[in-house]
């Protein structure tokens, strides 16, 4: 492994060691350690456990599941959103060996009988409705084509009492986690790919709580602060840097509403004086631009992470600014690699929190490499941003051939991200190489012209595609979400606004002016279905 100074490479060696328990004994060693410290606060709910409490209630329903016949290894699937019976899952299969999977609440049946199958879940734990979601009629749709699948429990109905009450004595779970490697897989999470269908990440206890900790080690939480985490559990962000990331620090975690709504998430920060809040960029911006905003006292913040996409650089500032969010974190990494590789820190700067994605985590390598050569480049140079070490996930669960394709023979994964390493060892990220426009041989990073149109005082955020073009190729194309108030913009007040501060083949032909992005639940931008709607209203499908 190479050392920080010695080239374009990069790691970070740590302070603290990697943890080498299973998730089941660093959560029972911190409720030992913190029993009276509030543990789990689910807002909506209206219910609260402390550590001891809540090790208690995990340890009924994973005899529960004992007493169901779940063996070590058997999938264990979770649709539903946000919830205390989530985290109690989440913690309740840890301890017994079970491989949660991770069901996305926005799915609808031919998605959801795919997961059950290609995963092969054996018990599905599921909300009964939420939205325009009904979870029972969709369960009972495809339990037909559910082979594996031979329980299914109802969360908030008499289902849940009777798991409980199926609780086998507690020897027996003791015997179950005794005989549990923190290398076994425990977890999978499907990827939202933007074709074909989604990839099961399959992650051990040793990947996701080693992140979680180290993620929180970095924004320094500490025992009883409280965490609000209003991303979703289905995804890493939540169920890995907000739950294991405060069950590793005896930090309490808030759940603020089954989906994330800007008044509530507010309104929980200030009752519940949280010291931190998770989200995505666009969860910032609908908070910092919601009515109840200014009124509300956020004096409690400090800290917290903003990741999930890049993050512009004026919504960070008012995180700071505004939100009392001085330590604040930005991260970045992928559901493949637990999720995070790169993380700013709580001392930074504020030019490396607004102009980077951070330097290396603890005990990861990261390098940026020539996409064709596979060669690295220079410092300063971009290329494709590749991650090894301890966070790299198991494999995509029963796909040899994709996990070959994302992992190289030497343990390095492939991200498709395109990033530029600094002197200092700061990483930013340019763009995915999917994304990057070719126009006229030039090559455009998306990202470089959103974080200039940032600073348009009428311009909320930012999204820019490439367009079939006869001409040069690919053209650029804006889709523009402007602030409340603001008048309209069109293609050549951009280009008034650009010429003289942008090369002239980077300033957008086209400029579509929009309320909302399409987005993954996440809150990744979706860029191939915006380039497939342009082109369509732009009658460019045969350029």
């Amino acid at each position: 492994m190479q050392s920080y100074d010695a080239g374009p490479t990069d790691h970070e060696a740590g302070t603290a060691p990697l943890i080498e328990d299973t998730i089941g004994a660093n959560f029972e060693r911190t409720a030992a350690a913190h029993p009276d410290v509030e543990a789990l606060v689910d807002v909506a709910q209206g219910l609260r456990w402390t550590y001891r409490e809540l090790n208690d209630e995990i340890d009924v329903v994973a005899r529960g599941l004992l007493g169901r016949g779940i063996a070590k290894g058997d999938r264990v699937g979770i649709w539903s959103p946000n919830c205390a019976e989530w985290t109690i899952v989440q913690y309740a299969t840890a301890k017994i060996g079970a491989i949660l999977v991770n069901i996305n609440p926005a799915y609808r049946t031919h998605e959801l009988s795919y997961v059950l199958n290609q995963s092969g879940v054996r018990m599905l734990i599921s909300a009964t409705s939420f939205k325009t979601s009904d979870y029972v009629a969709m369960v009972g749709q495809v339990r037909a084509e559910a082979p594996t699948l031979r329980m299914v429990i109802f969360l908030g109905t008499e289902d849940w009492a009777a798991l409980r009450d199926a609780a086998v004595p507690a020897q027996q779970l003791r015997e179950r986690m005794d005989s549990l490697s923190n290398t076994d897989p425990i977890n999978i999470q499907y990827t939202s790919g933007t074709t074909g269908f989604p990839k099961g990440a399959t992650l051990s206890h040793r990947n996701i709580l080693n992140n979680g900790f180290f993620v929180t080690e970095g924004i320094n939480l500490k025992p009883g602060d409280r965490l609000c985490i209003p991303v979703p559990f289905y995804h890493c962000f939540g169920m890995v840097m907000g739950n294991l990331g405060c069950t590793t620090h005896g930090v309490t975690m808030v759940i603020p509403a089954p989906g994330f709504e800007p008044g509530i998430t507010l309104e929980t920060i200030e009752a519940e004086r949280c010291t931190g809040v998770y989200g995505v960029p666009t969860m910032f911006i609908a908070m910092q631009n919601h009515p109840s905003f200014a009124d509300r006292d956020l004096s409690s913040l400090r800290t917290g992470v903003m990741a999930g996409a890049v993050c512009p650089i004026e919504v960070m500032k008012r995180c700071i600014n505004e939100m009392h969010m001085a330590e604040v974190a930005i991260c970045y990494g992928m559901t493949e690699t637990s999720p995070v590789s790169c993380q700013t820190l709580h001392d930074d700067d504020l030019e490396r929190r607004t102009a980077t994605i951070g330097r290396a985590h603890p005990h990861v390598e990261i390098k940026v490499v020539d996409p064709e050569t596979g060669d690295i480049v220079e410092r300063g140079q971009p290329g494709e941003f590749c991650t090894r070490g301890y966070s790299v996930m198991l494999g995509y669960w029963e796909d040899p051939e994709k996990t070959a394709e994302a992992i190289d023979q030497d343990g390095w994964m492939h991200t498709g991200d395109l990033a530029v390493m600094r002197e200092d060892g700061y990483c930013t990220i340019v763009g995915r190489i999917k994304d990057m426009v070719i126009r006229g041989g030039e090559n455009v990073y998306p990202r470089e012209i959103e974080e200039f149109l940032y600073a348009h005082p009428d311009i909320e955020d930012a999204q820019v595609i490439g367009v079939p073009d006869t001409r040069y190729g690919e053209e650029i194309c804006v889709w523009i979400k402007l602030k409340p108030g603001a008048e309209r913009l069109d293609a050549e007040a951009i280009r008034e606004f650009a010429t003289g501060r942008l090369a002239h083949y980077k300033i957008p032909r086209y400029v579509h002016l929009v309320d909302e992005f399409p987005m993954t639940v996440t809150g990744k931008i979706r860029k191939v279905q915006m380039r497939e709607e342009s082109v369509r209203i732009l009658g460019l499908a045969n350029s």
